[in-house]
Parts: C-alpha cells; sequence; structure tokens
C-alpha cells in the first residue's frame, strides 16, 4: 500500500517525517536505518538534533543508502553531513553507526559493505532487512545512486553496486533493488517543483514510467511512504 503525506512546505514535510521516524522508534527495540543525503534530510536531522534530544538514540543503528566515494571529511559526503547535523549533536553510540568507506576502492568497499549488511542485519527472504529505508529522489527520476543510464543495477544480484554520475563521472556506492524493497518501510522524501513532473509520471504510471529508477521501488511489504511538499505533490 502506497501512503502519500503532503505538507506546505519542505520545512514542514521535514516536521512530519521525523515524527513518523520517532512513532516508528517507539514501536520496536531496535531500528536499523538505511540513510539518505539531500537537502530535505539535512532538515531533518536538525530538527530531531534540536528537538528531539530526549529520545533512545541508543535503539537506532545506522546505515547509509548510498555514498559519494570521497573521504568521510569531505563536504560531498553524506557520512560527513549526517555527523555534522545528528550524529554529532545526539548520543548515538558509535557502534550504531556503519558508515560506507567512501576513501576505499569502489568496487571493494561495494563487495565489503554488502557483506556488512549481512553481517548486521536479520536475514528475511534469504536478504538482509532494514527496518527503515530513507530515499530522496533527483530532478531526472534516480533513487539512491541508481541513475537512469544505469538502471540495470537495480536488479543486480549484489546488495550494493558502484553506480556513475552520468555528469559528473564521480564514483558512488549504491544500495541496489532487492535489499531497498525487501525493507520493513520504504519512505521517500521529495520536494520542490522541478520533481514535480516525475512524481506525476512515477505516481500515475504514465508512459515511459519505467525508465526512472525511482518506479521501481516496491517493497515486497508494500509499506511505501511518499513525503511531499505542495511544489512537488501538484493538483
Amino acid at each position: 500500500m502506497m501512503n502519500v503525506h503532503i505538507s506546505k512546505t519542505k520545512h514542514e514535510v521535514a516536521e512530519s517525517f521525523a515524527r513518523f521516524l520517532i512513532d516508528l522508534s517507539t514501536t520496536k527495540d531496535k531500528v536499523t536505518v538505511a540513510l539518505s543525503g539531500g537537502s530535505t534530510p539535512k532538515i531533518v536531522f536538525d530538527l530531531l538534533a534540536e528537538k528531539h534530544q530526549d529520545i533512545d538514540w541508543s535503539k537506532f543503528y545506522f546505515f547509509w543508502g548510498d555514498e559519494r566515494c570521497v573521504p568521510p571529511t569531505d563536504e560531498q559526503s553524506n557520512y560527513k553531513m549526517t555527523v555534522d547535523h545528528l550524529l554529532s549533536k545526539v548520543s548515538v553510540p558509535e557502534n550504531n553507526i556503519f558508515r560506507v568507506k567512501g576513501e576505499n576502492d569502489p568496487s571493494q568497499e561495494a563487495i565489503n559493505y554488502g557483506q556488512l549488511l549481512k553481517e548486521q542485519l536479520p536475514e528475511i527472504n534469504n536478504i538482509p532487512q532494514f527496518d527503515l529505508v530513507i530515499l530522496g529522489m533527483g530532478d531526472d527520476g534516480h533513487t539512491a545512486s541508481i541513475f537512469p543510464h544505469e538502471i540495470e543495477l537495480w536488479n543486480s544480484n549484489n546488495y550494493c553496486e558502484v553506480a556513475t554520475h552520468p555528469d559528473s563521472g564521480q564514483k558512488r556506492v549504491s544500495l541496489t533493488g532487492s535489499i531497498i524493497n525487501n525493507a520493513q518501510t520504504v519512505a521517500f522524501l521529495v520536494t520542490g517543483a522541478s520533481k514535480l513532473e516525475k512524481v506525476k509520471t512515477i505516481l500515475n504510471k504514465e508512459d515511459g514510467y519505467l525508465q526512472y529508477p525511482a518506479s521501481l521501488v516496491a517493497p515486497t511489504s508494500n509499506n511505501l511512504h511518499w513525503f511531499m511538499d505542495e511544489d512537488v505533490a501538484g493538483e
């Protein structure tokens, strides 16, 4: 079942999702989350750090859905963004944080991170299972770091693959479709008018929608959420 949550502004989307995350955590003793980069998660992290210091952060186990192949101190690092806006400000045990080592050889790190997921997550349907995977969507319809020109990576037999940004050529390590769609819950955070047409095409399954990786997100749990602002939700 797809659940659509529409808020007026990007900030209100972040507030809505932060409440969703906290509500989810109250139902579990341990919460495994694959994090996303991007501007909306950054606001979510700021909100959580500012207003929710008091929740039990020790039950959260943080992973990443994708990472740029840069050192953890690089401004482009999704890990660094999360540290700056959340992890340095709340009491998450260091042992609960599992970063993609973007400074390593990309091909080897994709293998290593896939193995780490096997070791750290429960296996359901013979695949490691996250409690929650957070996704964004680019203007081109990509999600995680699976881009339209490499959409075949979605169906990889590996849990992680090396993706290449179509413009910069930057290498990234990304989760693939099998592990994203095996999550108990998947949540898109999508804001901004520039994404309206792609969202409309994907959600309405209009002609050509399957060329966009975001259209392939279909968790077997049927627990899919889209958190959007009015700019991207349109009518």
